[in-house]
């Protein structure tokens, strides 16, 4: 099967699918920060930051820069931030139908019971 345009969005949204993945880039919105930086933010061991910050940096969603022996991690494009807000908002949408949802079964009158 050819790469397809198809084949790189879905491989881009597949980075961005895991857990830790959108912290870091919650993390970085302040800012580029140093690995051990994130590593302290998110309270998680070295390796499990690094193997993460590798993937999101292999699909060019993160860079770095180097000072010293320290690397830091910013986001290569800051419209990423736009469509975690995005995603946000529509999570948000999902949410209050399922609440409005769940509100109309609480009110729903229930038939007596034999």
């Amino acid at each position: 099967m050819p790469y397809t345009l198809q084949n790189f969005k879905a491989e881009f949204f597949k980075a961005l699918a895991h857990p830790v993945r959108i912290r870091i880039l919650e993390v970085l919105r302040e800012g580029e920060k140093s690995v051990t930086e994130i590593q302290s933010l998110l309270e998680l061991d070295q390796s499990s930051v690094s193997q993460q910050l590798s993937v999101l940096r292999g699909k060019n969603i993160l860079q770095t820069r180097k000072s010293g022996t320290s690397i830091f991690y910013s986001a290569r494009d800051p419209m990423i931030f736009d469509l975690l807000d995005i995603a946000r908002t529509i999570f948000n949408n999902q949410l209050i139908g399922t609440q409005e949802l769940l509100s109309q079964l609480d009110n729903e009158k229930l038939p007596p019971a034999d």
